[in-house]
């Protein structure tokens, strides 16, 4: 479907390249100036382009207000799905650096950014960089026959880190003036990393050893489960994201009801009528508002970042399964730029 479009986005970008820049944006919902989600031209900064906003706020970590960031993947939005529209071949078209996940999740956006990059931009895969093929998870909704590894690596805080530190090295080749200032927010934000495993495996093991089972909507928790001692016992979403055949929810009832499991969980971003039925037929508890690539908050809340994703959904699992939330309640969710600026992903 891209292909068709690629004539009329390019003529967009052409058209683009003779405007001014876009005005910063108004302030954030707690007062503090909301950071232009839009990259520019005729500044120093470099031109930097991410997709989901995990990745947008953890570039941000690093990047923080010496670069000009905008993530292009609405909040609340399917990622596995989402369409890049004409208006973000303009911003691909002027970046300087392009950070996508990888791991086949925005193939769309990934075309039109090889379609509408300049001959000095990159393009860099995150995930492939991260993890090798031998490490791939694949699993209900990313079965092995259909040839697309489970993509969600960043709900592993360590594969979070790599991340941000394939974000540096990027940063600093291309912008070495800023390289002291890029190299000091990594390291800030390692430590935040090193500080946040830790209180997510003193939560999780707070947790009774058979309650460590996760049956959710989507499969967001391949790479998250193995390093805390949780066990996926499944997903409610098909590959093909369609609702579950009568038989798939038939087993998964079946399957809830001979684990003994306390409860499922649901996405706050697509609500699953069949998985509270589930839940219902099964006796559990059923938890509607885990997430894995919309941030809590607004912008400019605290925590509206990678660490505040990652604490609330341990938070939630915690108390769901018979754990103490309070173990990582008081972890310290702001971004570690010290930029009283936040980034705010499309919407």
């Amino acid at each position: 479907m891209i292909r068709n479009f690629i004539p009329i986005l390019l003529s967009l970008v052409t058209l683009a390249a003779c405007g001014t820049t876009t005005p910063a944006q108004s302030d954030s919902s707690d007062g503090s100036p909301a950071a232009d989600t839009s990259v520019e031209a005729g500044n120093d900064k470099l031109n930097v382009v991410t997709t989901v906003s995990p990745i947008t706020n953890i570039v941000y970590n690093v990047g923080g207000d010496r670069i000009n960031l905008s993530g292009i993947v609405p909040e609340g939005t399917n990622s596995h799905t989402f369409e890049p529209a004409p208006s973000d071949a303009i911003k691909l078209a002027q970046a300087d650096l392009i950070f996508i996940n990888g791991l086949h999740l925005e193939l769309p956006t990934l075309e039109l950014a090889e379609a509408n990059k300049n001959d000095e931009a990159e393009i860099i895969i995150l995930g492939e960089q991260t993890i090798t093929p031998d490490e791939y998870v694949y699993d209900f909704s990313f079965p092995k026959e259909a040839g697309s590894p489970n993509p969600h690596l960043w709900p592993n805080p360590l594969y979070a880190l790599r991340y941000a530190e394939i974000a540096r090295d990027a940063l600093v080749e291309r912008d070495p003036a800023n390289a002291d200032y890029f190299n000091q927010n990594y390291d800030a934000f390692k430590a935040r990393i090193e500080a946040l495993d830790q209180a997510i495996q003193a939560t999780i093991d707070s947790i009774p050893a058979v309650d460590r089972k996760l049956l959710t909507y989507h499969d967001s928790w391949a790479y998250f489960s193995p390093r805390y001692g949780m066990t996926v016992i499944g997903a409610i979403q098909p590959a093909d994201f369609s609702e579950p055949s009568a038989r798939e929810v038939a087993d998964l009832i079946t399957q809830l009801r001979q684990q003994d499991v306390p409860a499922i969980f649901g996405s706050e971003v697509f609500p699953s009528p069949v998985l509270d039925q589930i839940a219902k037929e099964a006796g559990v508890r059923y938890i509607d508002t885990l997430r894995d690539d919309d941030l809590p908050g607004q912008p400019g809340d605290l925590n509206h970042s990678y660490l505040g994703l990652m604490v609330e959904d341990v938070k939630i699992m915690a108390e769901a399964l018979g754990g103490n939330p309070d173990l990582i309640a008081d972890f310290d969710t702001s971004n570690v730029t010290g930029v009283d600026q936040t980034v705010e992903q499309a919407r």
